[in-house]
């Protein structure tokens, strides 16, 4: 086994690599002065089972890019087989054509990533499961519930309902409800673009109660702070929220800052930095570093990954 990181998540893949027991791979990344990237791997790869991870946060084009590189450079390096490990899979939300002459961007990822010569997919709450049946070769997409899970037990709330932000995530929060044993909820809302959701009812009762909110990631904020909003409105005594990717973008912090939520818990699959946290006040973030680094020994022992996402 060999591990390779980009430069979107050194951290995470630090972490990974302790876990394993291997040190990370020396890599040179460079460019040319017109800002092409090149990457040389400065280690000997033929034969060997090559795990590089990438997570396609932002800048997405770039942290891309550098994947395909690494992938390419790996198979005419000639590894034996190279499986792109993405923490965070980027453009999973353009999954299907919502109108008219638009691209389904994930299936052109998937594609880019096969033709690469990526033999593997290892990744994380892929926003879309149907994104899976977009590769020609194997996709693991595990499941950060788990490490979420664990975190909220630990709290022993005796009063909880699970509050799906939307009802695409009614799925979702049904796992979280059965493993933590509360109730459930719903949100109908209705996307107006890219930035701003118009926030509907609430099916089920909030009334007196801890609400905990999940989704696999935290963009814009929109959602989940108009969900927040609408649990307070409806009498939830504490609100509490859940997501595996803490994208934060645009006026995420600001919204996150001023809600009703008491806390909020994401996973290191996106690096958060430190002065958005201080930012945002009330956000604690897991890593999933012995997920991932047990899967990554797994695949490469050929051993079941299976047991890891059970639902």
């Amino acid at each position: 086994m060999i591990l390779f990181s980009g430069q979107a998540n050194l951290p995470l893949a630090n972490k990974i690599a302790d876990y394993l027991g291997v040190p990370l791979a020396d890599a040179r990344i460079s460019r040319f002065p017109d800002s092409e990237l090149i990457i040389k791997l400065e280690e000997d790869i033929r034969g060997r089972d090559v795990f590089i991870l990438q997570s396609t946060c932002s800048p997405v084009n770039e942290t891309l890019m550098e994947l395909l590189i690494f992938i390419d450079c790996a198979r005419r390096a000639s590894a034996d087989r190279v499986t792109a490990v993405m923490p965070y899979f980027g453009y999973a939300r353009q999954d299907r054509k919502d109108e008219g002459r638009t691209p389904i961007t994930a299936k052109l990822v998937a594609n880019l990533i096969g033709n690469a010569g990526a033999n593997r997919v290892l990744t994380l709450d892929l926003h879309a499961n149907q994104i899976q049946g977009f590769f020609d070769i194997p996709v693991d997409n595990l499941l950060a519930e788990p490490v979420l899970s664990l975190h909220f037990a630990e709290k022993k709330i005796k009063d909880l309902v699970l509050v799906s932000p939307d009802v695409g995530n009614v799925k979702r929060a049904r796992v979280y409800a059965e493993r933590l044993g509360g109730d459930l909820a719903i949100i109908n809302k209705r996307r107006v673009n890219g930035e701003e959701v118009e926030t509907g009812n609430l099916i089920g009762d909030v009334k007196g109660k801890t609400a905990l909110m999940v989704d696999d990631m935290i963009s814009t904020a929109g959602t989940v702070c108009g969900a927040a909003q609408l649990c307070r409105e409806h009498g939830a005594k504490h609100i509490l929220l859940g997501a595996t990717h803490g994208v934060l973008c645009g006026p995420a912090a600001e919204r996150l800052r001023e809600s009703p939520i008491d806390e909020i818990v994401v996973t290191d699959t996106i690096p958060v930095p430190r002065e958005k946290i201080d930012a945002i006040g009330k956000i604690r973030v897991l890593s999933v570093s012995a997920l991932m680094g047990e899967a990554i020994h797994r695949i490469h022992n050929n051993e079941s990954v299976s047991s890891l996402f059970l639902r």
